[in-house]
């Protein structure tokens, strides 16, 4: 089993900055990945963004330029700096965990919200 916390959540205004944390704990193997999804009110669950444990990432393309992941695998942390923050990144944002072996499994977060208004 494996435990998510995010943390980092809030209110920005247009252009601003946060950064969501999300600390894992359990029994975690490699390779997985990291990262996050977000689910605004009346959409579907996203990805935002995902780093494997070989240090790949991907990002939603609306996203790309603006928010950057990082892990710390040794803290078993993974990390979301949202920059540029434009009212549609509205939404709650949940840190995930997959791992491959010894079979495909997710695990999530609680969620955490992020609201960007002025």
């Amino acid at each position: 089993q494996v435990q998510l916390v995010e943390s980092g959540g809030g209110l920005v205004q247009p252009g601003g900055s946060l950064r969501l944390s999300c600390a894992a704990s359990g029994t975690m193997f490699s390779p997985n990945d990291m990262g996050w999804y977000r689910q605004a009110p009346g959409k579907q669950r996203e990805l935002v963004a995902r780093m494997g444990s070989g240090a790949s990432t991907n990002f939603a393309d609306s996203v790309k330029g603006r928010f950057t992941i990082s892990r710390d695998n040794a803290k078993s942390m993974v990390y979301l700096q949202m920059n540029s923050l434009k009212p549609e990144d509205t939404a709650v944002y949940y840190c995930y965990y997959r791992h491959y072996w010894p079979s495909q499994k997710d695990y999530w977060g609680q969620g955490t919200q992020v609201t960007v208004s002025s």
